[in-house]
């Protein structure tokens, strides 16, 4: 299946946020994730992924 994740096509089989994460090497604290368009908490990661979803991973900036 083909995802898109911060505007970056991936193809993948089919599985939940938390792997598809793990698999292209984010971290698995300290990120912000939105799925579709909407906030995806963490606790909520282990949803399914389906054919064209969009996924987006933020780090938290620090700055003054």
């Amino acid at each position: 299946m083909r995802i898109e994740v911060n505007g970056q096509s991936h193809e993948m089989p089919p599985t939940t946020v938390a792997i598809a994460l793990a698999n292209l090497g984010f971290p698995t604290k300290g990120i912000a994730t939105a799925l579709n368009g909407h906030f995806l908490a963490a606790h909520a990661r282990d949803r399914l992924l389906a054919e064209g979803d969009r996924l987006e991973v933020l780090s938290p900036m620090q700055g003054g």
